[in-house]
């Protein structure tokens, strides 16, 4: 048996396989630090997204009727139209614009999202809402989400075979402490017109 072939590696050769080695795990721990400095913590993506879709069932599920849920006919009224003694119609027009518009200026003065008797009670009331630090509905701030900002806006919008008066676009939009924000965009039709709240 000759000697040459009972040889095991030179040193030569492991000290190149360690530098070959090297310089490729270098440039994979470099790559990972790339995609991890460029990308938003995940804790405060699932907490932007948790709070867009809180809020978006929250106005969703408020009620769209013809007639604003304080109008003496909203349970009745079978048209978004204004007739002071015909139960089928919105007894004042300041109900009526208070549910069929969504410019903030026509929505009912005095109703907050917070109020404990005049508390946001249609889809319209949402419009233009706004908060730095997330609150609850009892207006407590919430614990850690104070550095996120929420604001909704509801509009007029088609769909589909449904008129624009009869369906609203809700778009919601929440922005985390790094500066990670998401919209979240959701449809709310005239379905039940004489639910109240």
């Amino acid at each position: 048996m000759s000697t040459r072939s009972c040889r095991g590696v030179t040193l030569i050769e492991l000290v190149a396989f360690i530098v070959i080695v090297g310089v490729g795990m270098a440039g994979l721990f470099a790559a990972f630090n790339t995609m991890t400095a460029a990308s938003a913590d995940p804790q405060v993506r699932k907490q932007v997204l948790a709070i867009a879709e809180s809020l978006m069932d929250e106005v969703a599920l408020m009620p769209f009727t013809f007639c604003d849920p304080d109008d003496a006919n909203a349970a009745t009224a079978t048209s978004a139209t204004v007739g002071v003694s015909d139960p089928a119609k919105c007894a004042t027009a300041a109900e009526v614009a208070a549910v069929n518009t969504t410019d903030p200026a026509t929505n009912e003065s005095g109703e907050t999202r917070y109020g404990a008797t005049t508390q946001f009670d249609n889809v319209n009331d949402y419009h233009g809402f706004s908060m730095s630090g997330i609150r609850n509905i009892a207006d407590a701030a919430i614990t850690g989400l104070g550095s996120y900002t929420a604001s909704v806006t509801v509009t007029q919008a088609g769909l589909g075979g449904i008129a624009a008066a009869e369906a609203l676009l809700i778009s919601v939009t929440v922005t985390g402490p790094s500066g990670f924000s998401t919209t979240l965009e959701g449809y709310r039709t005239r379905y039940a017109p004489n639910t109240l709240p």
